[in-house]
């Protein structure tokens, strides 16, 4: 498997294997209708020392007005102090929290005042830190207002039930005849796209009464819209409005440069995708490069970016595409190694996870290291249950380990439990039965995929593994029913149904079933198109030739001529080749009929000269030559390579001293060195270069050498 492409649906990143590139998320949620700016309340009772309740309170409402939370946060822990439980102080500390992105003491403050009703408060900080469910589980209760509607339909896009989001926005939009935040309305149209009811959004968006020109946002997910229906052109329009937009807009509010960058960066990337799925690679790999380097702070747009650059490479710089993974992934209190950083957990949507995880699992297979796939397998089988990637991932796992066998059964049991999701489970297991040479085997998984049994492409395919098994009656069973299946549904397209009639025609006649071959022959001679219908005369005098000649020629003289050889004369074209000596046999030419000219050139033409069979010695076998003769037999003795000189016995100690006297009384020694005295400690050998191959010698003492003449 190639590495897959992120975002998409599998071809790869789409149908089958394969590889895949990836799409950004299709929209920014974002709760920004959260708690309600609360300003104003009663006096309190009592006069203490400095500001009253009353100055406060008027103070508070001045700076909620000019959204100034830190002065609000200042001035209501005043207010408790003087008013403890303050309903509108507490309230409005809440909220301060909750626009100083402090949702942890908001939390707090919630937990110690349990007798406001502060229910959608606490469910938007819950959201906030990503606490999904807890969440939505405080908005059980709550009553179903436009801005609970709203929040709740945020929860569930981020836990991907995408369905129950949009039957909540459905809802908001029952309640309020027009929604006039562009915000909203985005978050809507990306509840569409993610909810793969991309045909929809036109009509979604005509509801609404909103175009694409309203701000980039809108755009950019009707782009999106766009790009999940597979019209990459118009995306790339879409996109390209959508970034015209946004840098007017950013620039009237005074951006930096690199802000605006940052803004637009899922712009950026979703541009690069949709050039990748056009298959302008250098285009997309370049956009990529260029928006990576430029080091943006959207760690989200920069995961989809580098998970999509590493598809685009496939099994290259492996080293580098694992690295760039790893700064993905930590390693948290849990010991899971699978683990998205804190930050990109929150904002990459369940698909775009699942596509880095993936792609990250095949970059590990492409390594060969397989420890690491088996002890993360686990927690990717429990993370993506409702997904057949981990089954994939397990039998490409098998089939490394050379289990082909494993992995078969995997596919099998995969697709026996999820008969739904058993496409990709069955195309899997019919490549590793066609790989291991199993084209019966193969040829069986595909004919369970019932949705794509007469596809043009799963047709050809089944053919080709029948025949290669060698099942003609299968193979040419395989074309008749998809020949009778396209004839009954496909009436308004018979371009389809006389190519598939073409193919079955000509594995007939190829297989010598000349009277089928030449029925079909004959419904193609009726066909619209002057080609098929000479394609189908040229077969019917084919398949008619042997069994009725006569009507071959009848079939023959309907053929229509050949273009451009009306004023050919035939018996010059042949006079003028060139003619061999076997065509000069064929027809039985005379020497006599020579041409002296041709006798001529004849015996101008060098002869061939005949190669000689080498001589060898007498008795020599040339399949058994025996071993080489010595290069430097010719040679004097102390001339060649092997030639050794004595040396004199340097280890004999000199006697000094009275005659027969000791020296040191030195242990005894053999020719060989080694001492008689006992073992020595044992030391490390070096290393000796390998023999030479044995010389060939006289048979005749070394001592005793005859001189020979030279």
């Amino acid at each position: 498997m190639a590495p897959k492409v992120k975002g998409k649906p599998k071809p790869s990143a789409g149908g089958g294997g394969g590889g895949a590139a990836a799409a950004a998320a299709p929209g920014k949620v974002a709760a920004k209708g959260g708690a309600e700016k609360i300003a104003g309340a009663g006096p309190g009772a009592g006069a203490p020392v400095g500001p009253s309740l009353d100055d406060l309170f008027k103070s508070l409402d001045r700076h909620v007005k000019n959204n100034d939370y830190k002065q609000v946060l200042k001035l209501t822990d005043d207010i408790l102090k003087l008013s403890q439980g303050d309903k509108d102080a507490v309230e409005c500390k809440v909220v301060a929290l909750i626009q100083l992105d402090e949702f942890d003491q908001a939390l707090s403050v919630i937990e110690s005042a349990p007798g406001l009703d502060l229910v959608f408060q606490k469910a938007y900080c819950l959201y906030k830190r990503n606490r999904l469910q807890e969440a939505l589980a405080a908005l059980q209760n709550a009553e179903k207002n436009a801005s609970v509607l709203q929040l709740e339909a945020q929860i569930q896009f981020k836990l991907g039930n995408f369905s129950a989001c949009i039957g909540d926005y459905e809802k908001l939009l029952q309640k309020q005849q027009k929604i006039e935040s562009d915000e909203v309305k985005s978050n809507v149209i990306a509840a569409y796209v993610s909810g793969g009811r991309s045909q929809e959004v036109p009509a979604v968006m005509d509801a609404m009464k909103v175009s694409a020109r309203n701000n980039f946002n809108l755009a950019y997910n009707a782009a999106c819209a766009l790009t999940e229906r597979g019209d990459y052109g118009k995306a790339e329009e879409h996109l390209l409005l959508a970034r015209r937009i946004g840098q007017e807009a950013l620039i009237e509010e005074e951006f930096l440069e690199e802000d605006i960058e940052d803004e637009l960066a899922p712009i950026t990337v979703q541009l690069a995708y949709v050039q990748q799925m056009q298959g302008r690679a250098a285009e997309a790999l370049e956009s990529y490069n260029a928006f990576l380097k430029k080091k943006p702070q959207d760690e989200s747009s920069i995961a989809v970016a580098s998970n999509n650059l590493i598809a685009l490479r496939g099994a290259r710089d492996l080293f580098d595409a694992l690295k760039k993974f790893d700064k993905l992934f930590e390693k948290r209190s849990g010991g899971q190694k699978m683990q998205f950083t804190e930050k990109l957990e929150s904002r990459l949507s369940a698909r775009q996870k699942e596509a880095i995880s993936f792609n990250r699992m095949l970059l590990l297979l492409h390594s060969n290291k397989l420890d690491q796939v088996r002890e993360l397998l686990p927690f990717f089988l429990d993370t993506f249950l409702d997904s057949e990637v981990p089954t994939l991932l397990s039998a490409s796992l098998a089939i490394k380990e050379g289990k082909s066998g494993r992995a078969e059964d995997i596919l099998n049991q995969y697709a026996i439990k999820h008969p739904k999701n058993s496409t990709a489970a069955y195309l899997a297991c019919a490549q590793v039965a066609a790989s291991s040479g199993n084209y019966t085997r193969a040829a069986d998984c595909l004919e369970k995929i019932v949705d794509l049994q007469h596809k043009l492409g799963m047709v050809a395919t089944l053919v080709a593994l029948r025949e290669r098994a060698g099942n003609l009656k299968a193979a040419e069973a395989v074309l008749d029913a998809a020949v009778l299946w396209w004839d009954n549904h496909m009436c308004d397209d018979p371009a389809v149904v006389e190519h598939l009639t073409q193919q079955a025609a000509a594995f007939k006649l190829k297989h010598n079933k000349l009277e089928e071959a030449a029925n079909l022959f004959q419904r193609l001679t009726k066909s619209s198109s002057s080609v098929v219908r000479a394609e189908a005369l040229n077969g019917l005098v084919c398949s008619t030739a042997y069994a009725d000649p006569a009507k071959a020629e009848s079939y023959e003289k309907k053929l229509p001529p050949l273009p451009g050889l009306k004023n050919i004369d035939v018996e010059a074209l042949e006079r003028a080749a060139p003619v061999t000596s076997s065509t000069k046999r064929a027809r039985g030419v005379d020497d006599s009929d020579k041409k002296v000219g041709d006798e001529k050139s004849e015996k101008a033409r060098p002869k061939k000269k005949r190669k000689r069979k080498p001589l060898y010695p007498k008795n020599f076998d040339p399949a058994n030559p025996g071993p080489p003769p010595d290069p430097e037999r010719w040679l004097p003795k102390r001339e060649r390579s092997s030639f050794r000189p004595k040396k004199s016995n340097k280890r004999v100690v000199p006697i000094r001293g009275a005659q027969g006297a000791a020296a040191n009384a030195p242990s005894h020694t053999t020719a060989s060195g080694a001492t008689r005295s006992g073992p020595a400690a044992p030391v490390a050998s070096a290393a000796k270069p390998a023999p030479e191959p044995p010389k060939p010698t006289s048979s005749s003492s070394q001592k005793h050498k005859k001189k020979g003449r030279r």
